[in-house]
């Protein structure tokens, strides 16, 4: 049965700075690995290095690179200079880009070691053995700070898209400079060009530290995720048409490291049978984050924890990013994965801060998500579709 004393319990063993690669994540690791033993089930470790390029360095690059192309246009130099000055950044930014199209090899600057953990449920039905008909539930170890809340970050990144904009349309206009009408030119591309590289800036000054104790993102998810593991450990409690699958990765907070690790090595998983749910942070609301191609099972669960009977509400946060922003789920999403992410909109307001804190959590929420969750996918495998 669920029990919100356990999801408490778990809640408070795994709310610490646990920053990927760290030590400290190795730790919320294998407080994790002794919690499954406990349940006497056969796990997975799946064991990478990664970089911190992706998340940390890439997008200084990125910006501050931008920002200063704008300028070699801006400014009044040589025509052979600008050219050269563009080539530089560009071939920069490209090769900086090309790179990340598969973060997950990166192996320079500095390498860093983590782990997911993957617990396998089998089904009550032999029939379905190797099918690749999955429910999987995911939920990420790590927890990082910031220096700027996330809520800021979002406004200085459309700050730098917006002056980009501008940009690009006043500096159509620089001809200006050259008949005459040199003052007008930067005036009507000096501002907007301040503000470009003041976002740029704030961009770089963005450092990520340990100083969070991730209590809502994301122990909240691991909590879940522990308490699902729980229930369905029962053989009594197991799905007759689904295996059950449980995925805690490591590095979710330095570019989802680990669930593309996870994605690389996946095998026996249909993903138009198959469901995933994401758990990244909830605290007193919740939101199911829909990634809009799912198909007629997933829709179907969806129907019934819409209209639960357990006394949540939950509503759908629709967004252009597949069920989740920057999150395990949204990779998975652009992969095709079919499924939900589970979150709170409000929790943006102390992510990644030293006030993401076990006060924040309500633990009769999680209860009743966990409820909700196991209602209906049990209401669903009775009126399973082929």
């Amino acid at each position: 049965m669920i029990e919100e004393n356990r999801i408490k319990k778990h809640l408070t063993k795994f709310a610490f700075p646990r920053l990927s690669g760290t030590k400290f994540e190795l730790k919320a690791f294998n407080q994790l690995k002794k919690e499954v033993e406990k349940l006497n089930l056969n796990f997975e470790v799946q064991t990478f290095t990664f970089s911190s390029f992706y998340s940390r360095i890439y997008p200084k690059i990125a910006f501050s690179s931008g920002s200063l192309v704008y300028l070699s246009f801006y400014l009044k130099l040589h025509p052979i200079l600008i050219a050269i000055f563009v080539i530089i950044l560009s071939s920069l930014l490209i090769s900086s880009y090309m790179l990340t199209r598969k973060p997950e090899r990166i192996q320079f600057i500095k390498k860093f070691n983590s782990q997911n953990l993957i617990v396998r449920v089998n089904s009550i039905s032999d029939k379905i053995k190797d099918k690749g008909r999955i429910v999987l539930f995911i939920s990420h170890l790590d927890s990082k700070g910031q220096r700027f809340k996330i809520q800021n970050r979002i406004r200085v990144i459309k700050l730098w898209i917006g002056t980009s904009i501008i940009l690009l349309v006043a500096l159509s206009f620089k001809f200006l400079s050259y008949i005459g009408f040199e003052l007008i030119f930067y005036v009507i591309a000096g501002c907007p060009l301040v503000l470009n590289f003041l976002a740029s800036i704030l961009i770089v000054l963005n450092v990520t530290d340990n100083r969070s104790q991730g209590a809502v993102d994301n122990a909240s998810g691991i909590a879940c995720n522990l308490e699902l593991l729980n229930f369905y450990s029962d053989p009594k409690n197991r799905l007759y048409n689904y295996d059950v699958w449980f995925l805690f990765t490591g590095a979710e907070e330095c570019g989802t490291m680990g669930v593309r690790n996870f994605y690389n090595n996946l095998k026996n998983y249909d993903p138009k049978k198959s469901i995933a749910f994401n758990f990244e942070s909830i605290a007193k609301h919740v939101y199911l984050y829909p990634g809009g191609k799912e198909g007629t099972n997933a829709q179907d669960i969806d129907k019934f924890i819409l209209n639960n009977t357990r006394n949540l509400r939950i509503n759908h946060y629709v967004t252009n990013r597949v069920f989740g922003t920057h999150s395990d789920g949204g990779f998975l999403g652009s992969k095709g994965i079919q499924g939900y992410g589970i979150g709170e909109v409000e929790a943006y307001d102390y992510m990644h801060t030293p006030n993401d804190t076990l006060d924040k959590i309500d633990t009769t929420v999680l209860k009743k998500l966990c409820l909700v969750l196991t209602d209906s996918l049990k209401k669903h495998d009775a009126t399973f579709f082929e």
